[in-house]
């Protein structure tokens, strides 16, 4: 007997020494301090929403970045063109603001010409789409201001695209985006069809339409680039020249068979898409280097509520007290998602990488104002800076143009 507990005791001795090597990350507990957040974008909000109340300040459990020396300056990386970082405002819409990121980069990438494209354009569709969405499932079908990467590829092909310039999607002299208002009046309408059983698809269309006109302005059927007038169909056919279908979902999570094409079981994918193709966690990260190393950016999205994300070194990091980077792997990742620590937060824009001591670090351009505390003239403004481990873990899949995985889509039946 006492020679069993001495041969556990070495073992867990030398398990520990073994983890122990690369050294233990530490965290504090830090009291929560406004940012750009309050200071700048509550501020625009409340002078037309004055019902907006303060939040409450509380202390939060982080990962203790300092002492470390974090690749955290964007001039270490090697990007990819990309427009300038743009603020999403108060709007749930990081889905338009990453995936219209990434296609501007794309439209550069094809054709080197660089465009400023309209968010709120996308937006407004999308919210159409989800009241349609609304009737025909009586009522069933979610309906919230977040959506997916894909749904703008969806939203293009049926309604086109406009230049920034030409629909800004800003009224009464505001600075930022702010949809509350207008999402609680659309989903307290809904709620009202819901409850007077009142499923008339053209008056709720036309209804929630005028809601949003109020708020956001009426979004134009025709405008003028370089002197030339466009639809907004024409202006992505002819002047844009991007074809929706050349943009594909990777994904990788361990519930549905790899090499398949599944469904994204988030409420997000509010119309159930079953086109994204699901691959293994090594194939997914494969991807992700080899894609951005050879010129292709990407809009992705998963999980940006961590204890080792802050949002003053703007770094994200897996640390060890939460899990050693030899760990992560599909179970742990699956189980995270499962158990839903693992959440559909948030959309991104990776566009960059960088090498550091035998691993890689990526860029990622952020609508959100947790990338937006350090000064607005610094170049880090609006970035922020991903282990390759915390992809590996917490971001769950991406838009990309389909020649950058020609071989990976091969392997799909």
């Amino acid at each position: 007997m006492k020679k069993t507990i001495y041969l556990f005791l070495v073992l867990v001795i030398s398990i520990g020494s073994a983890v122990g090597q690369k050294g233990q990350d530490k965290a504090k507990f830090k009291e929560y301090k406004a940012g750009y957040y309050q200071n700048f974008i509550l501020k625009d909000v409340r002078q037309v929403e004055s019902n907006i109340s303060p939040e409450k300040v509380e202390k939060f459990f982080e990962m203790d970045h300092s002492g470390l020396k974090l690749p955290n300056k964007v001039k270490l990386y090697k990007q990819e063109w990309h427009n300038p970082v743009i603020s999403q405002g108060n709007a749930g819409t990081c889905w338009a603001y990453s995936t219209i990121s990434f296609l501007e980069s794309e439209v550069y990438r094809i054709y080197k010409k660089k465009v400023k494209l309209s968010e709120p354009f996308t937006a407004y569709w999308e919210y159409v789409e989800k009241a349609r969405g609304f009737v025909n499932s009586r009522g069933t079908s979610h309906f919230s201001q977040g959506s997916e990467g894909n749904a703008v590829t969806k939203s293009w092909e049926l309604y086109g695209i406009v230049p920034a310039e030409a629909y800004f999607g800003l009224c009464d002299g505001r600075e930022f985006h702010s949809h509350a208002k207008m999402y609680n009046e659309m989903h307290n309408y809904l709620k009202s069809v819901k409850e007077r059983n009142a499923w008339n698809e053209e008056q709720v269309i036309e209804t929630i339409k005028s809601i949003m006109n109020h708020h956001i302005g009426e979004p134009p059927t025709e405008f003028n680039v370089d002197g030339k007038s466009y639809t907004p169909k024409t202006y992505l056919s002819e002047y844009l020249k991007i074809t929706p279908s050349d943009y594909v979902e990777i994904l990788s999570y361990k519930q549905e068979d790899y090499w398949k094409q599944v469904e994204y079981l988030v409420p997000d994918n509010w119309w159930h898409s079953e086109d994204y193709y699901n691959v293994p966690l090594d194939v997914f990260m494969e991807i992700v280097k080899s894609s951005i190393t050879n010129g292709y950016t990407m809009s992705i999205g998963g999980d940006v509520s961590e204890a080792g994300f802050s949002r003053e070194t703007n770094c994200a990091i897996i640390p060890t007290f939460d899990l050693p980077s030899e760990y992560i792997d599909e179970n742990s990742r699956q189980f995270r998602f499962s158990n839903k620590t693992t959440t559909d937060d948030h959309g991104m824009h990776l566009v960059g990488y960088y090498e550091k001591d035998g691993e890689t670090w990526y860029l990622i351009k952020d609508s959100s104002s947790g990338s937006r505390n350090n000064s607005p003239d610094a170049p880090e403004f609006g970035y922020y800076f991903f282990h390759e481990d915390y992809i590996k873990l917490k971001m769950m899949g991406f838009t990309i143009h389909k020649d950058a995985v020609k071989d990976v889509l091969k392997k799909f039946k």
